[in-house]
């Protein structure tokens, strides 16, 4: 078991992710276990950045997947995107451009 695995479960979050632990409550955590002589300093601040980091990652992840399941579910629906409108409104104007041009020869 990694030592990040063991101090998560010393927090009680293992299996849980750490999407909802906020900076404030790792540090607090990280002091803990600096007082306690589990951690060194240099530890302690080295466990905080790879939670942060973890939870980042976490974060955007499952930011990720709700994007592409939105996605999903519009491309199911039917509904059509911004995004799509905007490319039939640049291929029109060139469908445009192309018979006034054609249009004046």
């Amino acid at each position: 078991m990694s030592e990040m695995s063991d101090m998560f479960r010393k927090m009680g979050l293992f299996g849980i992710g750490v999407i909802s632990l906020t900076q404030e409550k790792v540090e607090e955590f990280s002091q803990e276990m600096i007082k306690k002589g589990e951690l060194s300093r240099e530890e302690g601040k080295k466990f905080v950045r790879e939670v942060l980091s973890e939870r980042e990652k976490q974060i955007q992840e499952l930011e990720d997947k709700i994007n592409e399941r939105v996605k999903e579910t519009f491309d199911k629906s039917g509904v059509v995107m911004k995004s799509d409108i905007t490319a039939l409104e640049k291929k029109i104007e060139k469908l445009e451009k192309t018979i006034q041009a054609m249009s004046k020869k």
